[in-house]
């Protein structure tokens, strides 16, 4: 295989299903050496089994990326195999509901690790690596709820608004080190956990309303507009929150 990841070494969290395994399939289809970290084994090992039959070069650590010992494994994994690292792309996340008032302790901190802390470590082992390795790019993706905000949904708004400013702040703090760090502000995606939350009708019909171009995005549009952010094509693209969502953050 060969393209504009060709033999660049790429980490992906959450690389288990959805928006991640899409990018894992598509990085090694432009030639990459991925390594995917999730907490599903057996969806893991399955990604890593479909990308090998194609021909690609993948590996599977499983990983809990709000446990920060458990991310750095992950990252000197992907050393220790294949001798550096390139590229990362920190896809984990997952939307929760609920107002200020009624929120929890525990439900704000479970929502804030799983979206927020977890691009934390992951960002903090993996960009001495790829420093160390001469270079390279990550991809953080955080939501439209980055730049915006619904009602019900005030955890997860605060975490992804979060993820765009410590994307900002980690591209200032390794842009003369050779790594650019930018954020995805992708709108809705059609994924197994969208799917799951769709399948009444009625709410279908609501997302699609929501819609500017009248359709659910795919996950192949995410994965493409990754691999262009994390191959050499975008050197000079840094510190960016960039939308993927179909026009939904321009109404």
């Amino acid at each position: 295989m060969s393209g504009r990841l060709q033999s660049k070494v790429i980490v992906v969290t959450g690389g288990s299903s959805g928006m991640g395994k899409a990018f894992a399939q598509r990085a090694a289809s432009e030639g990459a050496k991925v390594v995917i970290g999730a907490r599903d084994e057996t969806n893991g090992n399955r990604a890593v089994a479909e990308i090998r039959a194609g021909g690609g070069e993948a590996l599977f650590v499983p990983t809990d990326v709000t446990i920060e010992e458990q991310v750095a494994v992950l990252v000197n994994k992907a050393v220790t195999e294949f001798g550096r690292l390139d590229g990362a792309f920190n896809n984990v996340g997952g939307t929760s509901l609920g107002k200020i008032r009624e929120i929890g302790e525990v439900f704000w901190r479970d929502t804030i690790d799983r979206n927020l802390t977890s691009v934390f470590f992951s960002l903090k082992h993996e960009i001495p690596a790829i420093v160390a390795s001469g270079g390279g790019s990550i991809v953080n993706n955080a939501s439209t709820m980055g730049v915006i905000a619904d009602p019900n949904i005030a955890a997860y708004v605060a975490a992804k608004h979060g993820v765009i400013g410590l994307t900002r702040s980690a591209a200032l703090d390794a842009a003369r080190e050779g790594v650019r760090v930018n954020a995805l502000v992708t709108g809705l995606v059609d994924t197994p956990l969208f799917r799951e939350s769709a399948r009444n009708p009625e709410i279908q019909q609501y997302f699609l309303d929501m819609q500017p171009s009248g359709q659910i995005g795919k996950v192949e549009d995410v994965a493409a507009f990754t691999a262009f952010l994390l191959s050499d094509d975008a050197t000079y693209i840094t510190g960016a929150a960039l939308n993927i969502d179909g026009g939904v953050t321009a109404k």
